[in-house]
């Protein structure tokens, strides 16, 4: 079995990876301690998603493609946040989970709408 992690020049692709596996631990959490099911499955799925996105576009096609995959690892950001919101809110997670998980979140949409801007301009 191959254990690779994101090379540490790329600090999108790594906070994307180690974002993913708190996403991973999150939905074990929600299954085991709340028998969760629902809102754990839609977390899993669009805060794993970013860093899949991110990880395929580096082989992009061009730099439409490349543009095209960062942009769509923004919207699954974007739609984890609001899992993340929800499963506090709904009181699933406690403040300091929400708090840690909230910062993490804030950092890859500000890292994604930065990479963006820079492909559009580049």
């Amino acid at each position: 079995m191959r254990n690779e992690e994101p090379k540490r020049d790329d600090p999108l692709s790594e906070k994307s990876f180690t974002f993913a596996l708190r996403i991973v631990k999150l939905n074990n959490y929600l299954r085991k301690k709340h028998k969760e099911y629902i809102l754990s499955k839609q977390v899993l799925r669009s805060g794993t998603s970013i860093g899949a996105l991110i990880a395929e576009g580096k082989y992009a096609q061009s730099k439409a493609d490349f543009l095209n995959k960062l942009m769509i690892a923004l919207k699954e950001a974007s739609e984890t946040e609001y899992w993340i919101r929800l499963l506090f809110n709904a009181g699933y997670i406690d403040e300091k989970m929400f708090a840690s998980l909230d910062r993490d979140i804030d950092e890859l949409l500000r890292l994604l709408i930065a990479s963006t801007k820079t492909v559009k301009h580049s």
